[in-house]
């Protein structure tokens, strides 16, 4: 991203992070949903309750949504105590005091959904787009060439590509037939083999919430969104809930070197979740995931617009296996962690010259979308221009110590 790209000054019009209507899922408030507010009241976050009544402060009960997610059934023991919760007010009011250049510090405003919980990411999880990468770059753009290179990897392995499972030996045999034609890459090998890439996508209590900034890093000059599902998942293992997320991507970062993996994923404000964390119960499960499309746009100052979509029943790696090879015997979170699936998502559509594909500009702003978890909005700024992160886990301990809620 060039420094003209980034440094403009401008700004998109207030309201540019829309409605609490368009954040909430196309159900309402039917589902558990749960996040967090900055309480000024408080001086610090409280978990809440999103009902039609009005968002619910859970602190009496919850000092963390850490302890939410690590209750025995989540969902039953947020409904449990939501009848005696105080109403911090409106999810209009609230959401429209959380844009930052408009924000009421006096008033309450929205958070990330979580706390306490490690921020964990997978990548390559869709082995079908990552394969048909490798071939397109094979045959420099002949789609004829890559139609006859697609037939000849079937009749080598045997199979269709959209039914390759990672680890399988069907995979097995696709990754000797690549090294055999000299294809094989590191991206291939988390892509379609045993083991999946798994790696810490920022420091815990880092994560920005929905109508927030979304940093890039100033040195980047090709970058963009992934808009991905997230787990959240118990210190036992137990995936209990699910919410949005926008795994920001440094691509010219990565791409000098897969060692720089941390500087092209970790950055200030460069993990977005939310808006909500939507537990598991009756009307919500693992398989309302696995069968969710991801819905992206991106409008810019420019007038540029880009729509994509993430459909997660392409997925290669079940979610209930990536939470399994996260979390288990061989590795423990005793706060629980959030688990990013992955993105088929990569956009190749030219926005400032021909051939050089998408990156971002300041003041983009990125809706990531579900008709089950809502809508996660935010407006594209530099790392090092978005507000600085200050509030830490010694933090939190303070201020929830000073509220006698530990």
């Amino acid at each position: 991203m060039t420094s003209q790209q980034m440094a403009s000054g401008q700004q998109p019009a207030a309201g540019w992070s829309g409605s609490a209507a368009q954040a909430l899922p196309a159900d309402g408030t039917t589902g558990t949903l749960i996040g967090r507010v900055w309480d000024p009241a408080v001086g610090g976050p409280s978990p809440v309750l999103i009902t039609a009544d009005g968002v619910l402060d859970l602190s009496g009960t919850f000092a963390t949504v850490s302890d939410i997610t690590e209750s025995a059934e989540p969902a039953a023991a947020v409904r449990e105590v939501a009848a005696h919760a105080p109403n911090l007010g409106s999810l209009d009011d609230i959401f429209a005091n959380t844009e930052p250049t408009t924000r009421d510090e006096s008033k309450p405003w929205l958070l990330a959904p979580v706390d306490l919980h490690v921020l964990k990411a997978a990548g390559v999880t869709f082995a079908v787009s990552m394969i048909e990468r490798v071939i397109e770059e094979r045959v420099r753009g002949d789609i004829e060439a890559a139609a006859r290179m697609r037939e000849q990897i079937l009749a080598e392995i045997g199979t269709d590509l959209a039914s390759l499972k990672p680890g399988s030996e069907e995979a097995t045999a696709l990754k000797a037939y690549l090294v055999g034609e000299g294809l094989w890459s590191q991206y291939l090998e988390v892509g379609i083999g045993p083991d999946a890439e798994i790696f810490t996508k920022g420091p815990t209590l880092s994560a920005m919430g929905t109508a927030e900034q979304v940093g890039v890093h100033s040195s980047s000059e090709w970058n963009n969104p992934e808009p991905e599902v997230a787990l959240l998942i118990a210190s036992t293992g137990t995936i209990v809930g699910a919410t949005l997320a926008n795994d920001v991507n440094l691509r010219d970062v990565e791409g000098r070197s897969a060692l720089l993996l941390p500087k092209a994923k970790d950055n200030n404000a460069s993990c977005g979740l939310g808006p909500f964390i939507r537990l598991f119960d009756t009307g919500f499960d693992l398989d309302s995931v696995r069968g969710m499309t991801v819905e992206l746009d991106i409008v810019g100052l420019d007038g540029f617009t880009l729509h994509g979509s993430s459909d997660l029943a392409q997925i290669s790696r079940d979610p209930a296996d990536l939470a399994a090879q996260l979390l288990g015997p061989h590795h423990q979170y005793p706060d629980g962690a959030v688990l990013m699936l992955g993105t088929m998502f990569a956009p190749i559509v030219d926005r400032d010259q021909p051939d050089h594909g998408f990156t971002h500009h300041a003041g983009d702003v990125v809706r990531i979308s579900s008709p089950a978890l809502g809508s996660l909005v935010g407006q594209v700024q530099t790392s090092e221009e978005c507000a600085p992160w200050t509030f830490g886990i010694a933090a939190l301990m303070r201020n929830l110590a000073a509220r006698r809620l530990l």
